[in-house]
């Protein structure tokens, strides 16, 4: 056949096939008689870039939609970007900041045109680098969250739960970003653990000179919106205190003293400020005894009217300034050292400020209590299992989400207000010509937009058309998987899941394969900061992007963080260059006519039926790794039976029919070809670009089974007889084969060193191992060899026992005395160790104190040296 290029240069291929699949359209998808498999594609923001993080993700997703693709399904991946609310909108303003104007500036209308302009322009730059990866997405089908379709979706689901009575608008204490100027949800303030400070402060009691209470907090500046201090009512310390009232610092406010059982009297004093304006805590505290709001931080996080002598001054300036003058007036009792989670904004990580304020809420627990019942009937199944009790505690402790966001770039809500205060607001489509309640043209809308993760709930169905009820959304709803890391469970996953259960009835997905973050070789969490950010675009231009998706799916192991390094990489290059030899290699000996399907009329050697034995066997497993979500175990097997067993160990064995005397070389050939073309196809999924390469070349000299590595279900085959014998002859003579090779290379004989070697053997072993001995000579590279019942052994030679055979080999008398060598200081070191083991397990203070696992270990390693002395000796004992 036509010999192919000497080495595999990835940039030669990947462009040709990335955009041939792309003009081809090869992963395009229509409802059909076949069974659908379809995955929504966790959608990027417009303004990201890949990363690690992105192409992990991605690559899992393309992997089991090409594996169900080859093995007969309709499968379907929807590919999209989100508009990603405050982190877009920042982009902008910050471009804007640079021309010296602000988005107030240009006003709402003009601002929203420049975000449109520079999300068509700029944003989604992600798609191309997302296709560059290979992603075998439906691109046809490339939706935004702010489409038209998904627009109409929001609006949709919106009206349905505002006239369900689901959603409404109140005051309440919500998490403010003073730097993104909007509301966040508890799910977008991310906690951090950090140093700070407890300060005692001395609230005078009123009426009593002298006396006070002291009163612990994180937080001095907020003391100024103070309006009650509170006590446990079960804590004697205070009980003399009831009825009686203390002045506030600085203000001179007087507070009451009032008990609440949520008081931890452990905390500080046990006395605890009550500040209902700017701690949640203390919101509700302040609604259970009807207290008054003081509001004293702004949404600028500056001290308002309110804060007296401090306002307009920096939250942080004030607590400053604040301690200083309690400080000077003798108020300051002592101040500790105290480590509090500080709650940051998960897009810009500004410390949040609790405010009350009106927003727009979702009640959760109607639809928690739905998304329960569905993961408790088994509807949606967590990978790996263990994820599910942390999501299902999170919906049973569901608080309601605040889903409105003080930003201009979103999902405006569709709620319209009359002029006329006494007429209800209204949800609608689009901006009524008058009040339905008076009649009024006076009409204006909210001016707030929906949080981003409200329409990415409605994701799995809103891309499919709903809320019509077309043939797409009944044949690809619900999907099959959802692919994601577990940071986004709460944000997404399970909003996905309560959204998709109201609206269409049905969970939007059975699976939920959660796979870990990616850290650097020493476990670090990867960060610019650090300096060991791993950039996948840089990988792919060094080692080609197959290898850079092979090492990304054989380190995702389920359940378990990702620890990356170049060596991940280099041994994915190099498995991708030792397939492209092997491949070499056979096209260079087979012939056009050699394809073709096995049968049992073919004259099968035993390796063959061996090699075709195992390819069935890692087929089956490879499949069942794949089916399971498992990409790490699937990468591993098909890593093992490519490099170990055909080609170090077949590949090798064939040569002698395709290069020697001995006949069979056509069925040598025609096993070669067979076995490769499964190969390729099992391992498309993982590394499509060098697969299709690969059947390309094939195909150009022969008819193979189909086009495409991608239309050939490899998982399946004919059985041929004999292949359970096949695998234990062959066992057999792997086992003495190595047992050779060991004592090679322990003894230190140059491979290319021909020497003579024995086994001692009976029965039907004596028979396979005489029947195969042409087999042992090639593999273990001798130049003598014999077989038999009653091998002894020579004075020159070294032992290896391979289960029911013991073998031989004759070493040269340098080599020798260089055995003896070295197994006699390996006896002493040995000899120590068994010593230091036995001497730990005679102290009883160590066996009677240590964990019983322990124990267990340290008497398995003491046998373990009995048994390793024991086989030295012995050797030792018969080369001398």
């Amino acid at each position: 056949m036509k010999e192919i290029p000497k080495r595999y240069a990835p940039e030669d291929y990947e462009k040709k096939w990335a955009d041939k699949w792309l003009r081809e359209k090869t992963f395009s998808s229509v409802p059909d008689e076949r069974k659908p498999y379809t995955i929504v594609i966790p959608p990027p923001n417009v303004t990201g870039v890949l990363h690690m993080g992105h192409a992990l993700n991605n690559v899992l997703q393309d992997i089991i939609i090409r594996f169900r693709r080859i093995t007969g399904f309709n499968s379907m991946w929807l590919p999209g970007t989100d508009h990603g609310g405050i982190a877009t909108q920042n982009v902008v303003e910050k471009m804007l900041l640079e021309e010296g104007l602000t988005r107030h500036d240009l006003g709402r209308e003009k601002f929203l045109e420049r975000m449109w302009r520079w999300k068509d322009e700029s944003g989604g730059s992600i798609i191309g680098q997302l296709q560059r990866l290979g992603c075998g997405c439906d691109w046809d089908r490339l939706r935004f969250t702010m489409d038209p379709e998904c627009s109409r979706a929001v609006k949709e689901a919106f009206i349905r739960l505002y006239e369900k009575g689901m959603i409404y608008r109140g005051e309440y204490m919500i998490n403010w970003c003073p730097r993104c100027s909007t509301a966040l949800s508890d799910i977008e303030v991310e906690h951090q653990e950090e140093k700070s400070s407890l300060w005692y402060i001395k609230y005078p009691l009123k009426g009593s000179p002298g006396e006070y209470v002291s009163v612990a907090t994180t937080r001095p500046e907020t003391m100024l919106g103070d309006t009650a201090v509170a006590v446990n009512p079960d804590d004697k310390r205070y009980s003399s205190l009831a009825g009686k009232k203390l002045l506030l610092p600085v203000i001179g406010r007087e507070l009451e003293i009032i008990s609440d059982s949520f008081v931890d009297s452990g905390f500080g004093t046990g006395a605890v400020k009550v500040t209902p304006g700017h701690d949640p805590n203390d919101f509700e505290m302040g609604r259970r005894h009807g207290l008054e709001t003081v509001r004293v931080i702004d949404e600028n996080a500056r001290m308002t009217d309110e804060a007296g002598v401090f306002s307009g001054m920096d939250r942080y300036e004030c607590r400053k300034k604040l301690v200083e003058r309690l400080k000077d007036e003798g108020l300051i009792e002592k101040i500790e050292d105290y480590r509090l989670s500080a709650g940051r904004c998960y897009r810009c990580s500004t410390v949040i400020e609790p405010l009350i304020s009106e927003q727009w809420f979702l009640k959760m627990k109607p639809l928690a209590e739905k998304a329960l019942k569905a993961s408790r009937e088994g509807k949606v199944s967590f990978v790996p299992a263990s994820w599910e009790k942390p999501y299902l505690n999170w919906l049973e402790n569901i608080h309601d989400w605040c889903i409105s966001r003080q930003i201009w770039w979103g999902h405006r809500i569709p709620v319209y207000y009359c002029s006329n205060e006494e007429c209800p607001p209204v949800a609608a489509f689009e901006m009524p010509d008058k009040c339905p309640g008076c009649g009024s043209g006076d009409i204006t809308q909210d001016e707030d937009v929906l949080d981003t993760w409200f329409s990415s709930a409605l994701w799995p169905f809103s891309t499919l058309g709903w809320p019509d009820e077309g043939k797409d959304l009944k044949y690809y709803y619900p999907t099959d998987v959802l692919v994601t890391g577990h940071e986004i469970l709460y944000l997404w996953v399970a909003r996905m899941v309560m959204m998709g259960l109201e609206m269409m009835g049905e969970a939007p997905f059975e699976n939920v394969d959660i796979h870990g973050i990616i850290r650097d070789e020493h476990g670090n969490k990867m960060s610019k900061s650090k300096g060991n950010v791993i950039d996948p675009l840089v990988i792919i231009e060094e080692f080609g992007t197959d290898a850079l998706r092979f090492a990304l799916a054989k380190s995702a192991v389920p359940g378990r963080d990702i620890q990356l390094s170049d060596d991940d990489f280099t041994g994915a290059r190099n498995f991708s260059n030792k397939l492209w030899n092997a491949a070499r290699l056979i096209l260079a000996n087979v012939e056009a006519d050699d394809f073709g399907p096995l049968d049992e009329t073919e004259d099968l050697e035993l390796a063959d039926r061996w090699i075709l034995a195992q390819a069935e066997r890692y087929a089956g497993e490879t499949e069942k790794a794949y089916r399971e979500f498992n990409t790490a175990r699937a990468c591993r097997l098909m890593y093992e039976f490519t490099w170990s067993l055909f080609c170090d160990w077949y590949l090798e064995l064939v040569k002698l029919r395709l290069y020697g005397s001995k006949p069979g070389g056509k069925t040598a050939r025609k096993v070669l070809l067979n076995v490769l073309i499964r190969i390729l196809g099992i391992l498309h999924p993982v590394m499509p670009f060098i697969t299709s390469q690969l059947w390309e070349y094939i195909s150009a000299e022969a008819e193979l089974p189909s086009e495409s590595p991608l239309d050939y279900n490899c998982f399946s085959s004919p059985e041929l007889e004999g292949t359970e014998e096949a695998m234990e002859k062959m066992k057999l003579i792997i086992d003495v084969v190595s047992g050779i090779r060991n004592i090679r290379g322990e003894s230190g004989i140059q491979p290319s060193a021909g020497i003579r070697g024995a086994v001692r053997v009976s029965g039907a072993a004596l028979d396979i191992i005489n029947s195969h001995s042409d087999y042992i000579k090639l593999l273990a590279g001798l130049n003598e060899f014999e077989a038999g019942v009653d091998i002894k052994r020579g004075a020159s030679d070294s032992v290896a026992v391979c289960g029911a055979a013991t073998v031989y080999v004759r070493l040269p008398e340098e080599l020798r005395k260089q055995e003896i060598s070295r197994l006699s200081k390996r006896i002493k070191e040995v000899q120590g160790l068994l010593e230091n083991a036995n001497r730990k397990l005679s102290n009883r203070d160590f066996t009677s104190r240590a964990p019983e696992e322990v124990v267990e270990k340290a008497r398995e390693r003491a046998a373990s040296f009995e048994n390793e002395l024991e086989k030295l000796e012995k050797t030792l004992e018969g080369m001398i």
